[in-house]
């Protein structure tokens, strides 16, 4: 009786180890592949790209930069823009003199990419005090990365990692 309940324990112990390698690997392919912040003229100011090979960044910096410039003309300040490219979502805004463009794909929908726009918007609003100017984005450089790094870290969103291991620590 004792052996069987240790093997029980044993494999019991196996499929919790494997239920949070699945997890691990979902964590990883459900991500936020991109967020870019750029100047009016399509300059990129700041990029963090997670999963993306280098051999596509070019490509995915030109096509949020084109994006932005057919689409954020006339946008309202803080107006979220929504696009779907390749089974990826984008949500994109104009907040001051500035682009911001947050990609992702899986679980990162456009309402999870919103939100995640939402606190970024949010931070950026704290450190420069006003919706920025190309100028006074680019003084408060390292405090904006530094933000950015907070909330968005290896591809997922602060938030999602809290709730996700929530949800291990639960099961």
């Amino acid at each position: 009786m004792g052996a069987g309940m240790g093997g029980s324990f044993t494999a019991g112990m196996r499929g919790q180890e494997s239920f949070r390698d699945r997890e691990k690997q979902r964590r990883i392919q459900t991500m936020i592949l991109a967020v870019l912040f750029a100047n009016s003229e399509g300059n990129i100011l700041v990029e963090r790209f997670n999963g993306v090979p280098a051999e596509e960044r070019l490509h995915w910096r030109s096509f949020l930069v084109k994006l932005g410039a057919d689409n954020l003309k006339g946008a309202k300040n803080e107006e979220l823009l929504v696009a779907c490219h390749k089974s990826v979502y984008i949500v994109y805004t104009v907040f001051g003199d500035v682009s911001i463009y947050v990609v992702g794909k899986d679980e990162y929908d456009e309402l999870a990419l919103s939100e995640v726009i939402f606190v970024i918007t949010s931070a950026v609003k704290d450190v420069c005090g006003k919706p920025p100017t190309e100028r006074l984005f680019l003084d408060k450089y390292g405090k904006i990365c530094l933000c950015l790094d907070e909330i968005v870290w290896k591809g997922l969103s602060r938030a999602a990692l809290n709730h996700v291991n929530d949800a291990v620590c639960v099961r």
